[in-house]
């Protein structure tokens, strides 16, 4: 699934795709060359190179201190708001999947967040499941 084009995408809606690729890449405690590489090129193709270095950053520090101050949960319930439609958060937990898979390895701990990501937007377990396997697969 590409992502939607940068016109669509309203600034809160970027920053929750942006969040939770963060998150993902995160989830096992590492950010492997592969994470970080997918990643960088995720935002700059969503924003289409127009955010700078040092918004991206600002941005990033916004979310690492979210994160450690409401907790997980809390941050999944915040994108859930974001991303209010259904195209949207399949969009976002595709994103995140990608970001996930890009070491070639799928680690417990990033399993488990893809899950929560899916319940906390709503989406399908089973088809949540078949995305991650077929990005996998891949």
């Amino acid at each position: 699934m590409s992502p939607p084009p940068l016109q669509t995408l309203d600034e809160p809606n970027l920053e929750a795709l942006v969040e939770l690729m963060f998150l993902a890449a995160f989830a096992d405690g590492e950010f492997s060359p592969e994470e970080k590489l997918h990643f960088a090129r995720s935002v700059e193709s969503l924003t289409d190179r127009r955010i700078s270095q040092g918004t991206m950053d600002a941005l990033l520090q916004t979310v690492v201190a979210q994160l450690q101050k409401d907790g997980r949960a809390a941050r999944l319930a915040s994108l859930r708001e974001r991303l209010a439609s259904p195209q949207a958060r399949k969009v976002a937990f595709s994103l995140a999947a990608q970001v996930v898979v890009a070491d070639g390895i799928v680690r417990n701990s990033e399993r488990e967040l893809l899950l929560d990501v899916a319940a906390a937007l709503e989406l399908d377990q089973a088809e949540a499941a078949d995305i991650v396997r077929r990005l996998a697969a891949s």
